[in-house]
């Protein structure tokens, strides 16, 4: 796809070296395809261990190891096929970004049934995220920019903040605010919940601003059709809608 890739976080510079340094050392054999396999079932994974985490605090553990496997197969499945000059970008862009929904559910899903998130918080979060996805598609369609950042935190930064969470809510499941017992993982919810409607709606405020500088409204010009113009769009109507009089011409 001909789109403009934005990835504005702390550590994409550092990340973009890095996964370049990766992608050259990799052996032939492994491809792009398994990259995102890998990507994909890490986040089952990471999911289903988050569903275990109310009763098995030691599962915070793999639900890291998931999710910094899902960072391995995710982040370094493009590089790889950029790398070897084996790009498919519409093949590329929809799998990639089908893998992240799918993978994205299935952790909000883990943390619900965790039983250390109401499952409501936990919709709310997915019903925020995939808000901001599809406005980021659209765009990409649209504006030819794709935005891998939010308020200065991507992909990367989020699986950090997803692993040190789980580590936290397994010894830690409730905290004290402003005077209430909530749980952790609801309250940080709220928060992404909070923050993506922030991202969603500032994002869609600065692309139909764009757009609508590129295309503005056109002046209306009024245009008088011709007797002859009429008879040859009436004809094109079917019998029972064309006016009876236009039949007539038309027959002539």
């Amino acid at each position: 796809m001909n789109h403009t890739r934005d990835y504005r976080s702390p550590l994409s510079s550092l990340e973009k070296r890095l996964l370049l340094a990766m992608a050259a050392r990799l052996p032939a054999w492994l491809s792009s395809d398994h990259l995102s396999f890998l990507g994909l079932s890490a986040m089952l994974g990471a999911g289903f261990a988050f569903a275990r985490i109310g009763t098995t605090w030691w599962t915070a553990a793999p639900v890291a190891i998931a999710l910094a496997a899902n960072w391995f197969g995710d982040s370094l499945d493009g590089t790889l096929a950029r790398v070897r000059r084996q790009e498919r970008p519409r093949y590329g862009f929809y799998v990639d970004h089908v893998i992240d929904l799918a993978g994205t559910a299935a952790v909000l899903a883990g943390m619900a049934a965790s039983g250390r998130m109401s499952p409501s918080v936990a919709l709310a979060v997915a019903a925020a995220f995939f808000l901001v996805s599809a406005e980021a598609y659209l765009a990409t369609h649209a504006v030819a920019v794709f935005r891998m950042a939010f308020l200065g935190i991507g992909p990367t930064e989020l699986r950090i903040l997803l692993a040190a969470g789980a580590f936290y809510v397994a010894e830690h499941p409730w905290i004290h605010v402003a005077g209430v017992d909530a749980r952790f993982l609801d309250a940080g919810g709220v928060a992404a919940v909070a923050g993506l409607l922030v991202a969603f709606i500032a994002s869609a405020v600065r692309n139909t601003r764009a757009l609508y500088l590129a295309e503005p409204l056109p002046p209306r010009t009024a245009s008088r059709a011709t007797p002859g113009h009429a008879i040859v769009a009436a004809a094109g109507l079917p019998t029972h809608l064309r006016p009876a009089a236009d039949m007539q011409k038309a027959s002539l």
